[in-house]
């Protein structure tokens, strides 16, 4: 049976390849955005509605009817730039407010709408259960943490809240790193391997919840066929790794070495609070998925990044 999937943030990283994976199956995907054209030409069956990423206003009408709504939208954690930005004051307000006018958006169009959606998949970041460098791990069942990015995930999950009143099924989506090799942070990561100089960041025992972006994708579209799915999923790999472990297959896949550490008061000092992301992190498991038959592509970390990073790849990128 053909859906109709209408995503904001549909031309961000896991926007544009969910866009394309619906689209190339035959549903029908409305891609809201306040960049239309930054991932043109779209596939057959998507459509492109521009929003000014706060209200309903222009695009509100293309939910009624629509068979499931994806919020993806909010400002990047790290910024869009190759660096991570700082967590200045304004920064902050900024991918707060971001992700809280989209989740209000979402509400009023669902609102408006005659014939409402059956399911709202909420974004959300494993940044919910604060920042765990001992290990402990952490499934949809463990509780919020009580640092700046956790709060503000408690708040960006909250956001489409009033929805499942209405009678929308709600999942959320906390998501861990997302690997792909041209946006995202591992270009980041794997920049000092192709130049001989890789290895882990600060000690390298903090845990790293990474989850291929295909499995991102099939996730997102298990729980929107799911009709059971509700409330939060960690969408991780079922093998998580501290960030030493990750370092060392990234240079086994790449044939560099991974011995060179980058030290954790370096870049704390060059980035400030946003380093916490990486030099901290939190051991989060799918227990959910898994529970649910959710059978991932890329379960280890070697599997994802030989995705990846083929023989060919790693030669004309080295």
């Amino acid at each position: 049976m053909t859906m109709r999937v209408i995503i904001t943030g549909g031309t961000g990283l896991i926007g544009s390849a969910l866009v394309a994976s619906l689209a190339n199956d035959g549903h029908e995907v409305v891609a809201v955005s306040r960049n239309p054209k930054q991932r043109e030409p779209l596939p057959a069956n998507a459509s492109f509605e521009a929003w000014d990423a706060q209200t309903a206003e222009g695009w509100g009408h293309v939910v009624d009817g629509a068979d499931a709504v994806v919020n993806l939208a909010g400002a990047s954690i790290a910024g869009n730039g190759f660096l991570p930005e700082r967590w200045t004051p304004e920064r902050k307000k900024l991918i707060l407010e971001s992700r809280l006018n989209s989740g209000k958006a979402c509400v009023a169009a669902i609102e408006q709408a005659e014939n409402k959606p059956k399911v709202l998949i909420q974004a959300s970041a494993v940044g919910f259960y604060g920042t765990h460098p001992n290990s402990v791990t952490l499934t949809e069942e463990s509780p919020a943490g009580n640092d700046w990015l956790a709060e503000v995930c408690q708040q960006w999950e909250a956001s489409t809240a009033s929805v499942e009143e209405m009678g929308v099924r709600r999942a959320i989506i906390r998501t861990g790193v997302v690997l792909d090799d041209e946006e995202g942070a591992l270009p980041r990561m794997a920049l000092p391997f192709k130049l001989f100089a890789g290895g882990p960041l600060g000690s390298g025992k903090q845990p790293f919840p990474w989850i291929h972006l295909p499995d991102e994708v099939g996730a997102i579209r298990f729980l929107i066929d799911t009709t059971e799915a509700t409330g939060p999923f960690n969408l991780t790999a079922p093998n998580p790794l501290t960030n030493a472990e990750f370092a060392q297959v990234l240079g086994k896949v790449l044939n560099r070495p991974s011995f060179l550490p980058a030290p954790g008061f370096a870049f704390r000092t060059a980035f400030g609070e946003v380093s916490t992301i990486v030099l901290e992190g939190q051991r989060a498991i799918p227990q959910k998925l898994l529970d649910m038959g959710y059978e991932f592509k890329f379960p280890t970390a070697e599997e994802a990044l030989r995705d990846l990073y083929t023989e060919e790849k790693a030669l004309a990128t080295a």
